[in-house]
């Protein structure tokens, strides 16, 4: 045996078999492999491929599920009589209003339960008289019907006239209990035999009604994908427990099937639902907005279809969450292109701009009110600015002064509309945009200084494209330059002045621009606008800067939308837009009006007008200033003087350009030209020496220098 088993272990001979080896199904295996370890090997892929077969894969998904479906079965039943015979769901009920810190509701099923108690203890001490009570019962119904019976017989006796009729009541009854007896008699062993069998039919089918087996258990048309299924309150308690926020997950297991009371009720809104949520005490609204996208994935959803607001409610949440796919449908054409007869106006009107997520039709009042739109590029930004310009030209009493700093023609329809309409992107446009702008504040001062109760019409200032006149670096004949963020920019100080007095007298300026940051649309110029929106931006910092931190801690997250699917969709946060309560900002999904549609719009505003000349640029506005030579007339002959005297001297001399000057201001001015203010006795001062060594620094400078 010793030389067989040495013999099998033997290197195989080096000759070639005379016969040619079978062809084998299974994969080649070496040849150097002893025989016994190439049928451990055939024997272990034979196991794996039976295993791993569809069918075995079939058998084992039927076994698990039908199995799933008896014990989920016994489960729910168990719980359901224990929870009957029980005060279990009522203590669920009140730990889950105690979590969620309603201590109302609490103390109202604590009520509840112990009625329940006190109802159970009565009837249990009622079975203790329960027996002599039936036996009692029993012995008087068994008399009163043997008197009964017997009474029957015997008006049917005296009717046949034969006494033995008496007892034929009675023996009739006594037949029929006995043939009921034989009944049970023969139905009790096959109901006994059948009877498991029921009752196991009974649970599974109470397993399959409520899905207790396993997803991957269920047959391939059971298992599929569940993106867009309804929103059910148990879909919502779930996915928020799956959050990943402890205090949440706790308080919600401590609830149990009760989870649903930190629910309002589900409402349908446009193309979607929403709900309020009470979150349980220990859990901040922040970490449930933090948590967007794993909350969407939660409930089904991609993340730019759900939205989480914070309501006026405290520890409360507002989940919006759209219909699967809805958000990528088209919500139609523009009233301004369907209604042909549609008028505007400016003080009591409302553009017509697009639809909310409700699917309500969002309009927005422009009624003295500075308007900011920021987004990436190529997201509808010009789209969703011309629309509103085109619905307030329809008012015939305005009048539009337009700078396009991108010149492809986007604002071309305006040409016989606007009074002034500059289109290019080089710095000989961002000139012609700032002396506009700067046209703007001497219109504003003129009638800032006409006589009490004068009415004006109004007044619009659009720049689109912005950030192109904030960078740019030419520099005008008085050293000062165009572009930048400093009080010495002849743009920038213009902006700020319309800013802040220019809607008192309908003097509006509207901007838009791309890509936000400090040094393409400065802090001062965005907060200055009462109107703020934005499209889609690559980061919350932007987001920040569109909309101001109030918006975006309040739930606004223009940075969370898809770029280049989310086209045209806005955040905007205004007084300006019906915005539901307790909100910041509402999202708006904005009409797309087409250059073909636009110029008919145009045209028809045209109708309304008597001829308007529009120039293609401006004369220098006879208001430019130069702060820095003011401020050394305001010094005079003085070494130093207090900043607060400068200032009050600055603007008795110049009331319309230095009247809403404040410290900054000066700072800024004192601070660019490198003649910074400084403290003397405690006090700030300017120097004169220092002021006219910038003034003699900047003469010597050339304009190249100066931009650098």
């Amino acid at each position: 045996m010793t030389d067989n088993v040495v013999r099998l272990f033997k290197d195989p001979p080096t000759e070639e078999p005379t016969t040619p080896a079978p062809t084998l199904t299974l994969a080649p295996e070496p040849s150097d492999k002893p025989r016994p370890v190439r049928v451990f090997v055939r024997s272990r892929r034979a196991v794996v491929g039976a295993v791993k077969h569809e069918r075995t894969r079939q058998a084992a998904r039927l076994t698990v599920r039908h199995t799933s479906y008896v014990i989920g079965g016994t489960r729910v039943v168990t719980r359901r009589a224990w929870d009957g015979r029980t005060g279990a769901r009522y203590e669920r009920l009140l730990r889950a209003a105690e979590a969620a810190g309603n201590y109302e509701a609490a103390g109202e099923w604590e009520e509840r339960l112990h009625r329940f108690r006190t109802e159970r203890h009565k009837r249990r001490m009622d079975l203790l008289t329960a027996p002599q009570d039936m036996a009692k019962s029993a012995a008087i119904g068994t008399a009163g019907g043997i008197g009964g019976l017997i009474a029957i017989g015997v008006a049917l006796a005296i009717a046949t006239k034969d006494p033995s009729d008496v007892f034929t009541p009675l023996m009739a009854l006594i037949e029929l209990i006995r043939l009921l007896v034989v009944i049970v008699q023969m139905v009790w062993g096959p109901l006994v035999a059948v009877g498991p069998f029921l009752a196991l039919a009974g649970l599974w089918a109470v397993g399959r009604q409520r899905a207790t087996a396993p997803q991957w258990a269920l047959p391939a048309t059971a298992r599929a994908n569940d993106a867009g299924a309804p929103i059910t309150p148990s879909v919502v308690v779930t996915a928020l427990r799956d959050l990943g926020i402890a205090p949440l997950r706790n308080a919600i297991k401590e609830m149990g099937d009760a989870g649903a009371a930190m629910l309002g009720p589900i409402r349908i809104a446009g193309c979607g639902v929403e709900v309020d949520v009470t979150l349980p005490s220990g859990v901040s609204t922040e970490e449930v907005q933090n948590r967007r996208k794993k909350l969407a994935e939660n409930l089904a959803r991609h993340e730019h279809e759900v939205f989480i607001t914070i309501p006026e409610a405290a520890r409360t949440v507002r989940l919006w969450i759209a219909d699967s796919g809805a958000l990528d449908e088209p919500i139609g054409p523009s009233p301004l292109v369907t209604d042909t007869t549609m008028t505007a106006d400016y003080a009591k009107g409302r553009a017509p701009w697009g639809q909310d997520l409700r699917g309500d039709a969002a309009t927005l009042s422009v009624f003295q009110r500075h308007l900011l739109i920021t987004g990436l590029s190529n997201q509808g930004k010009t789209a969703s600015l011309r629309a509103l310009a085109l619905w307030l030209a329809l008012d015939r009493r305005v009048e539009f002064r337009i700078a396009d700093l991108k010149g492809v023609g986007d604002w071309g329809m305006f040409d016989g509309i606007a009074t002034v309409l500059i289109q290019g992107p080089t710095d000989d446009h961002v000139i012609d945009a700032t002396e506009m702008v700067e046209g703007l504040v001497a219109e504003m001062e003129r009638r800032l200084q006409a006589p009490p109760g004068t009415k004006f019409d109004p007044l619009i200032g659009i720049v689109d494209e912005a950030q192109v006149a904030f960078m740019c670096p030419a520099v005008g004949d008085d050293k000062r330059p165009y572009g930048g963020s400093k009080a010495t920019s002849r743009y920038f100080m213009a902006v700020r002045k319309v800013h802040n007095q220019g809607r008192a007298v309908d003097v509006l300026l509207w901007e838009g621009t791309q890509d936000p940051t400090d040094q393409n649309l400065p802090k001062l110029v965005r907060e200055g606008a009462h109107t703020r929106i934005s499209l889609v931006l690559g980061t919350e910092s932007q987001a920040r800067m569109a909309l101001g931190d109030k918006a975006v801690d309040g739930g606004a997250a223009p940075h969370l939308l898809r770029q280049g699917l989310d086209k045209g969709t806005v955040v905007v946060a205004s007084d300006g837009i019906k915005i539901p309560a307790g909100q910041p900002s509402i999202t708006v999904r904005t009409h797309f009006i087409d250059d073909t549609a636009a110029a008919e719009i145009a045209q028809r505003a045209k109708d309304l007008r008597d001829g308007v000349t529009t120039l293609t640029a401006v004369e220098p506005s006879e208001t430019t200033v130069d702060a820095l030579a003011d401020i050394a007339a305001a010094l005079g002959d003085e070494s130093k003087l207090l900043t607060q005297e400068v200032l009050r001297r600055l603007a008795t001399a110049n009331p319309g350009e230095y009247r809403e000057w404040t410290f900054s201001d000066l700072r800024q001015v004192l601070e660019a030209a490198g003649a910074p203010p400084r403290k003397t006795d405690g006090r700030m001062v300017v120097d004169a020496g220092r002021v006219a060594q910038a003034l003699a620094q900047r003469a010597d400078e050339t304009p190249e220098t100066a931009a650098q």
